[in-house]
């Protein structure tokens, strides 16, 4: 037996910069609170084939969609090609509908198929649905009403290492968080989870240049020996998005380890977290600072560890 839903926000934005969000999956991790990441399988004009990985009640999930985007309607359905359980089928459909030139209406349904039809895996799916379709449609409304007002909140930066030994080595000692706890300094307390192979849930508490301890809990997707991405979904207070890459590979026959960070800055945190006097400008040098040490700091550990050192 199938069922539907629908959820439905007004954007005070054109109905254009709206639909362009949703095209854009590419996106998604740091507009959405539910997407981890989203990678490509086939790109074309019109139709597209992605894999993607989000929270679904709080677990991490992923599944393989094909999309249809029909630009000049201002649509795009969607339909999953493989499924998690306790989901059997799900689709669906954005339908952007422009109410004036800066006001859109925005409808998110969906469709699925319970495996077994179970009652209870009805309701479980339902309260995925809820909570994922609010928090999809809230972000979409701040990021399209924001639209081009907050570039200086948007940070973006790598970090690499060079090493003398084996990518493979550098991926196993990202890949395994569990032992980061005896392995790096600035770790206080680790707890890692991977009930579905490659897919990590971890949770992290580290030390800062002052001291102070923070406490940071991610979703981690693992491409082994190539790269590892994750999503932070509780991140420091001065963050309002935190997702990033580890990636490995060689140049010049040396082994290279690269940490990427993109980070989307609470403004109203800003001064509660910096003080009275505090700017855009002083939190993303604090962020750029705080993250490229420990992210060099880990990589440097990565290098002695493949070095053998």
């Amino acid at each position: 037996m199938s069922h539907a839903t629908e959820h439905e926000i007004t954007v005070a934005a054109p109905a254009r910069v709206v639909y362009d969000l949703i095209a854009d999956v590419g996106s998604w991790p740091r507009i959405f609170p539910p997407t981890v990441y989203v990678d490509y399988a086939e790109r074309g004009k019109a139709e597209e084939r992605i894999r993607i990985w989000a929270t679904a009640n709080g677990e991490p999930k992923g599944w393989t969609s094909r999309r249809y985007l029909d630009a000049d309607n201002l649509r795009v359905r969607f339909r999953q090609e493989v499924s998690q359980p306790p989901v059997a089928a799900m689709g669906g459909e954005w339908l952007i509908e422009p109410l004036s030139g800066n006001e859109t209406r925005v409808r998110l349904t969906h469709d699925f198929d319970a495996v077994g039809d179970d009652p209870e895996k009805v309701g479980l799916i339902l309260k995925a649905i809820d909570l994922n379709s609010g928090a999809e449609l809230g972000a979409l409304k701040s990021a399209a009403e924001r639209h081009g007002a907050d570039e200086g909140l948007l940070l973006t930066f790598t970090d690499t290492v060079r090493v003398d030994g084996a990518a493979k080595d550098l991926y196993d000692f990202i890949y395994d968080a569990g032992q980061w706890q005896s392995r790096l300094p600035h770790v206080a307390r680790i707890a890692l989870q991977e009930d579905t192979p490659n897919v990590q849930l971890l949770e992290m508490d580290t030390s800062s240049a002052d001291n102070d301890v923070h406490t940071t809990k991610s979703v981690r997707i693992c491409f082994p020996a190539d790269r590892i991405v994750y999503k932070q979904i509780r991140t420091p207070a001065l963050m309002k998005v935190h997702t990033g890459q580890w990636s490995f590979g060689s140049d010049d026959g040396t082994a290279v380890i690269t940490s990427a960070h993109t980070v989307v800055i609470d403004p109203g945190a800003i001064t509660t977290v910096l003080g009275r006097q505090a700017t855009v400008k002083d939190a993303r040098k604090l962020i750029r600072e705080a993250l490229g040490r420990n992210s060099i700091a880990t990589m440097r550990h990565a290098k002695a560890y493949a070095e053998g050192s």
